[in-house]
């Protein structure tokens, strides 16, 4: 038997849910007794130089005993998020502080055209929009 047929033996129900570059797997499995348990993953993709992939993955695995536990503190922790920051997600690439590495690429200017003024440009903050 292949590991591949092992695996879908052991799985009984699956969720997936995407989320940009992270991905989570909802899996229920049997044990060796026959009593069932949850696993979740979560898969992260990475892009090498080269420009192939490769992916990082956290697993944890929670028993029916701790379930209870488990739901009210998930619960209480997303609440508290939320009633302290909100539903909308901040991120400091909208900070207006926020420089990465990359932002600091120099461009040398080809044509007269391309050394015209920005006077003619509004200047716009995020916090505008």
């Amino acid at each position: 038997m292949s590991d591949y047929e092992m695996m879908d033996k052991e799985e009984i129900y699956s969720k997936v849910l995407r989320a940009g570059r992270r991905t989570y797997f909802f899996d229920v499995r049997a044990t060796k007794a026959g009593d069932y348990y949850l696993t979740i993953t979560e898969s992260k993709k990475f892009t090498n130089d080269d420009g192939s992939f490769h992916y990082k993955k956290h697993k944890i695995y929670l028993y029916k005993e701790d379930f209870t536990e488990f739901k009210e503190i998930l619960a209480e922790m997303t609440d508290y998020i939320i009633n302290e920051k909100g539903q909308e997600v901040i991120s400091e690439r909208h900070q207006k502080d926020f420089k990465r590495e990359d932002d600091f690429v120099v461009q040398e200017a080809k044509t007269p055209e391309d050394t015209k003024t920005t006077d003619s440009f509004t200047d716009i903050s995020f916090d505008d929009i």
